[in-house]
C-alpha cells in the first residue's frame, strides 16, 4: 500500500500536503495521525503534527491500472498495426492470385474465340459449298427438263368420237345447224371443239354461262369410259378469247375506280376460271390486291386498296 508521511502545524495540514502528494481526495486515502501538534509556551515547547496517509486498496489498483492503461494502449496499437500489415499482406496474395485467374480467364477466352472462327470460317465454307452443289444440281436438272422431250399425251379417239356425238344429238334437238371444227393438243391432252354457225349467242348465254354448262357435260360424256383423262374444251365464234379481253380491260377499269375512290369493288359471281382470270390481270398492280368472296354459285372477285 503505498502511503506518505508529512508534517504541518495542524494535522489538517499535514493530511491535506499528503493527500496533494498522493493524489487522491480524502474519500480515497487513510490517514493515520503519528503526533499532534502543540502549541508550546512562548514560542518553546511547539511541535508540528505528523500523519502518514496511504491509498485505499482500491483506489491504489485504479492507479495501477492507469499507469498500467498506457502500456495496453500501446499493445492495441501495435495489435492493430499487425492486423493492417496483415490485411495488407492478404491483399497482395489475392490481388495476386486474382490476376493469376484473370490471366487465365483471358488465355482461355483466347483460345475459345479462335475455335469460334475456325468453326464459323469452316461453318460458312460448308455453307457456301452447299449452295454451289445445291444450284449445280438445278442447272442440271433444268437442263435435263429442257433437253428432254415434252410428255405426248394419248388423247383417245373413242372419247373424242363420243364428245362429238354428245354434241351433234344437241344441236339436232335444238334444231340448229352447227359446223365442228377439232383440235387435238397432244402436249395438254386436250381437244378443242370450235363451233360456227348462226344466232350462236343461244349456245353462249350470260357470259357464257350456258357455253360452261355444254362443256361440263361434254366432258362427262367423253371421259365415261375412258382410261386417261381427256380434256374438252368448247368454244363458239371464239368468245372466251374475246371474253378474256373484255374481263382484262374490266379487271383494269374497276382497279382505277378504287384508286381513285379508295373503296373497295365487288364484282359479279363468275366461275372459277374468269375469276382467275381477274386475278391474273392484277396480280402485277402495286396498288390494289384482289380477292374471292362467298360461296359458289355466287362467289364473285372483290378489289381492294393494297395496305
Amino acid at each position: 500500500m503505498a502511503f506518505v508521511e508529512k508534517t504541518g502545524k495542524s494535522v489538517d495540514e499535514a493530511v491535506a500536503a499528503a493527500l496533494a502528494e498522493l493524489n487522491v481526495t480524502a474519500d480515497q486515502a487513510v490517514v493515520e495521525v503519528l503526533e499532534e501538534a502543540k502549541k508550546g509556551f512562548l514560542g518553546f515547547g511547539r511541535k508540528d503534527a505528523r500523519v502518514r496517509v496511504s491509498v485505499k486498496p482500491a483506489e491504489a489498483e485504479a492507479e495501477k491500472t492507469a499507469e498500467a492503461a498506457p502500456a495496453a494502449e500501446k499493445t492495441v496499437s501495435e495489435a492493430a498495426a499487425d492486423a493492417v500489415a496483415a490485411v495488407k499482406v492478404a491483399a497482395t496474395v489475392a490481388a495476386g492470385a486474382l490476376a493469376k485467374k484473370a490471366d487465365a480467364v483471358k488465355a482461355d477466352a483466347a483460345v475459345a474465340a479462335e475455335d469460334f472462327k475456325k468453326k464459323a470460317a469452316d461453318a460458312k465454307d460448308d455453307a457456301v459449298d452447299d449452295a454451289i452443289a445445291a444450284l449445280n444440281a438445278l442447272k442440271s436438272e433444268r437442263r435435263e427438263r429442257q433437253n428432254r422431250e415434252p410428255r405426248k399425251y394419248n388423247v383417245s379417239d373413242e372419247a373424242v368420237a363420243a364428245a362429238k356425238e354428245f354434241l351433234q344429238k344437241i344441236f339436232n334437238a335444238m334444231h340448229i345447224e352447227v359446223a365442228m371444227e377439232k383440235f387435238i393438243n397432244k402436249n395438254d391432252g386436250s381437244v378443242t371443239f370450235r363451233l360456227h354457225g348462226d344466232d350462236m349467242g343461244i349456245l353462249i348465254g350470260k357470259h357464257g354461262q350456258t357455253l360452261d354448262s355444254l362443256q361440263y357435260l361434254t366432258n362427262l360424256v367423253a371421259n365415261k369410259n375412258s382410261n386417261e383423262r381427256v380434256r374438252v374444251i368448247i368454244d363458239v365464234e371464239d368468245y372466251r378469247d374475246r371474253r378474256i379481253e373484255t374481263l382484262n380491260r374490266l379487271a383494269a377499269r374497276l382497279a382505277d375506280k378504287v384508286k381513285r375512290t379508295g373503296e373497295r369493288v365487288a364484282l359479279e359471281p363468275m366461275n372459277p376460271h374468269e375469276r382467275k382470270i381477274i386475278h391474273m390481270a392484277l396480280q402485277g398492280d402495286r396498288r390494289v390486291t384482289t380477292l374471292s368472296e362467298g360461296d359458289e354459285p355466287y362467289r364473285h372477285v372483290v378489289i381492294e386498296l393494297k395496305k
